[in-house]
């Protein structure tokens, strides 16, 4: 299965119907077309899809915006990663084991490598079941087998 359909099996729940991958980091963040021209930005580590920018002129002023591009490159973040766990597998991507929204920590001793594809699943998955939740809301996490 390609990572659009993926997408589009995982996070289809918020809105996305993804036609191209326009981006994507070490870190399994997508920038995703629409038919619409949106652009969408997939944030695994902060389980969100939400649109960024309505048209590719908005898209094209986005990727001009220095504090976009910290965040985006997660340089920090990608150098930690490289350093403890070495370079990527072919088809993997570095992630959260807890995410950020989860108060996981963003540094070294949070961080793992996996398939790509299961990262997109995991937080596809999760972001569905905390969407509606209030901020500070407690969860408890049940692992199946």
């Amino acid at each position: 299965m390609n990572i659009l359909e993926v997408v589009k099996e995982h996070w289809g729940w918020s809105g996305i119907q993804p036609i191209e991958v326009v981006a994507e980091n070490d870190f399994g963040n997508l920038i995703l077309k629409d038919a619409e021209d949106n652009f969408w930005r997939l944030c695994p580590e902060d389980v969100y899809c939400e649109v960024i920018a309505k048209s590719i002129e908005d898209y094209n002023n986005q990727i001009q915006d220095n504090d976009f591009l910290i965040d985006w490159n997660m340089t920090v973040m990608v150098d930690e990663a490289k350093k403890m766990l070495g370079e990527l597998k072919e088809g993997y991507k570095y992630y959260m084991v807890i995410p950020g929204i989860l108060d996981g920590e963003y540094s070294g001793n949070n961080i793992q490598s996996a398939p790509f594809s299961e990262i997109i699943r995991l937080s596809g998955d999760l972001g569905k079941q905390i969407k509606d939740l209030p901020d500070g809301a407690e969860i408890k996490l049940k692992v199946i087998d």
